[in-house]
């Protein structure tokens, strides 16, 4: 075909494949082979899945712990939640249970917490590819640290970067240590952390360009000062984002952040002394204080005794529930009115984000393994690469 036309037009033409077509496409000449596996086409391949216009059913990830074995499943962010795939979860180098750090453009950013070694995987399962990253310098395996962690996108210099800090008693940040996948190397921030603390079972949330957590400062009086706490990627320096009124006293341990639509953040209260209230705040504006607005205020007594886990939201602005016994459901902020998916994903640890596939890693990483192991969920039917025509380039 490039015998015919300009490569300009065969890059128009491959940038609206799916990811599996474009692995299958490098089988057909090393001219092919080389531009897709090109930097430049994979961002361009990125950039024109993230612009599919909503209605194309964008995919939610979902992550769930069920009988010993850790499960990852894609499903369409449509009426019917219908599955999508199942994913193929490898046998990693370093074999243990796994945490979600975070997801961002394709690529998954898992840990690894056995004994005494930190371990940090970036895992692209649509082309199952990975890379394992050098251990980090900074010790956080002591009564009296705890760690934290946030993955992102470096929009500026097109670069996936992890940031690990660990969290003294004392409620002073220390360490902070950031890994480039690009220079694929630590190094250390210079940037002056704030002098807040980070709940040790609080996730972190990525959007406009940087990871956000919940921070908090205690106060001389026993009470709380809560704040949004944020890192750049790109200016590699914390920053601050107040919260509403309402949320600054509260016990920091019932809060929670979350990404709120493409470019905005929430914030979850789950108050055990109320009758178990559950609030969400939302930031309208991203940075806009004044825009802090409450969309939802839940007892549990108006539940018939359960109490739903929000796992985030949808892209119609529902918010994705885990109710009863671990079955997945939306509901809808306006009415307030939840509805089940029929979607079983047991009592285990969830986690829930927004997905894309994409080439990322293509490049630079190692396949992945496909061997059965007893702790994990291997998708047999996806493990045989031979059919996604990856080998054999001429």
């Amino acid at each position: 075909m490039s015998d015919y036309f300009p490569v300009e037009v065969i890059i128009e033409i491959l940038k609206r494949l799916p990811v599996k077509s474009l692995v299958k496409c490098r089988s057909v000449c090393k001219t092919w082979n080389s531009l897709i596996s090109d930097p430049s086409f994979v961002s361009t391949h990125l950039q024109a899945s993230l612009s599919r216009p909503p209605n194309n059913n964008p995919l939610l990830l979902i992550r769930c712990s069920k009988n010993g074995k850790e499960n990852y499943f894609l499903h369409y962010d449509n009426d019917g939640f219908d599955e999508f795939k199942k994913l193929q979860f490898p046998v990693f180098d370093c074999v243990s249970y796994s945490v979600v750090v975070g997801s961002c453009n394709g690529l998954i950013c898992l840990s690894f917490l056995p004994h005494d070694v930190l371990n940090f995987v970036f895992w692209n399962p649509s082309i199952h590819k990975y890379v394992s990253l050098p251990q980090p310098s900074i010790c956080c395996y002591s009564p009296d640290v705890h760690l934290k962690s946030g993955f992102g996108f470096d929009s500026r210099t097109n670069d996936y970067k992890l940031l690990i800090f660990g969290v003294e008693k004392g409620d002073n940040l220390i360490q902070p240590c950031l890994f480039s996948l690009n220079e694929n190397c630590w190094k250390g921030v210079a940037a002056i952390s704030p002098n807040y603390a980070v709940e040790a079972d609080i996730s972190s949330t990525f959007v406009n360009g940087a990871v956000h957590w919940l921070g908090y400062q205690r106060r001389n009086n026993s009470g709380f000062s809560n704040t949004i706490l944020g890192f750049d990627l790109s200016a590699e320096g914390f920053f601050e984002i107040s919260l509403t009124e309402s949320l600054i006293g509260l016990c920091p341990m019932d809060l929670s952040t979350m990404k709120y639509g493409e470019s905005s953040i929430a914030v979850l209260n789950r108050d055990w002394e109320d009758g178990e209230l559950l609030e969400l705040w939302v930031m309208k504006e991203y940075g806009v204080v004044e825009s802090w607005t409450k969309v939802l205020a839940l007892h549990m007594f108006d539940q018939s005794g359960w109490f739903p886990r929000v796992l985030g939201f949808r892209n119609n602005g529902e918010a994705l529930l885990q109710v009863g016994d671990g079955e997945m459901a939306s509901l809808d902020l306006n009415r307030q009115l939840i509805e089940p998916h029929g979607v079983e994903v047991g009592e285990g640890l969830l986690w829930v984000g927004s997905y894309v596939e994409s080439l990322v890693l293509l490049d630079k990483a190692i396949d992945v393994p496909c061997v059965s192991d007893a702790n994990h969920a291997i998708d047999s039917s996806d493990c045989d690469e031979s059919s996604w025509g990856e080998s054999d380039v001429t």
